[in-house]
């Protein structure tokens, strides 16, 4: 097996590995934004949050409940 080959393959594996992390991280991320929608439509991100009917305009607009 010469140099070249070598070098290829190294750099093929490389190549693959990387696409298997960011498959992981696309996977994860999917897996993470089903389970939102999923405890959205359920209520689940309801439970234990007190009511924002009686605040001013624009306030928990963008709160972040799934930290």
């Amino acid at each position: 097996m010469d140099m070249m080959s070598m070098v290829s393959g190294i750099l093929a594996a490389q190549a693959g590995s990387m696409q298997m992390q960011v498959a992981t991280t696309l996977m994860k991320s999917n897996a993470d934004a089903e389970k939102s929608a999923v405890l959205t439509l359920l209520g689940g991100a309801q439970q234990g949050m007190p009511s924002l009917a009686n605040v001013g305009a624009g306030i928990g607009g963008n709160l972040n409940i799934a930290a």
